[in-house]
């Protein structure tokens, strides 16, 4: 085998020299790119899990409405928004007290629920009760003076309504005076809807009685017979 030169013993050297100092190059090239990556998702985990306990640990309650005597739900699921976002821990803690809410009268109300004794209130809301459709027409009427006013609606009322449409209707007749003759207002309320119709008040026509002509001569002729019998019986006493 021929013996390098000195001059290519140099040479090969060198080469693997620079090839050494490639490989050293990348190797921390590499150790600094991953470096970075490595960081990151530490850093986006650690940012996930303080999301996750925010939501969590946040108690958000619902707007409640319920119809007038209805029974109110004891289930304190049924108030929170989010449920499923809630730890089970902090669920079975939570107490909930709906007493300052009457559900015999339609009003909006304020309830409670309580964590570690802090209170977070939310709004409750009774609402009337929703009332058939129907359709009301008023009768216009016509009464002598002195007469009663009836307080039956079918006197009122052309059309013929159940007990219970009859139930929620106001009928108002307080405009109305029965002892002096005049058109008056009256009213009847509905669902929240007014209508007006009018009752008038009359005198009653009275009847003059006037003497028979025939009859008032009859009688005249009589007195006259009768002052002149008893010119006679002064004259001709007996």
């Amino acid at each position: 085998m021929k013996k390098m030169s000195v001059k290519e013993k140099r040479i090969v050297a060198a080469t693997l020299g620079c090839w050494g100092i490639l490989f050293i190059g990348s190797g921390f090239i590499m150790n600094i790119n991953n470096k970075p990556v490595i960081q990151k998702n530490y850093l986006v985990s650690t940012n996930l899990r303080r999301v996750e306990e925010a939501k969590t640990n946040e108690i958000k309650l619902k707007d409640m409405e319920l119809e007038i005597n209805q029974p109110l739900s004891v289930d304190i699921k049924d108030y929170l928004e989010d449920i499923q976002n809630l730890d089970e821990s902090i669920l079975k803690a939570l107490k909930l007290d709906t007493s300052m809410v009457n559900i015999n009268e339609a009003g909006t109300y304020t309830y409670t629920i309580t964590y570690k004794k802090k209170k977070y209130n939310g709004t409750f809301k009774i609402k009337e009760k929703q009332l058939p459709k129907v359709a009301i027409t008023l009768k216009n009427l016509k009464l002598e003076k002195g007469s009663a006013l009836s307080t039956n609606l079918s006197t009122y009322i052309v059309e013929n309504l159940s007990e219970e449409v009859k139930k929620h209707i106001t009928l108002d007749l307080t405009a109305v005076n029965t002892m002096q003759p005049a058109i008056y207002q009256y009213t009847v309320t509905y669902d929240g809807k007014l209508y007006t119709a009018t009752i008038e008040i009359y005198e009653p026509h009275t009847t003059v009685l006037t003497p028979n002509k025939e009859e008032n001569s009859n009688t005249e002729n009589s007195n006259t017979g009768t002052e002149e019998s008893k010119k006679e019986e002064e004259q001709n006493p007996e």
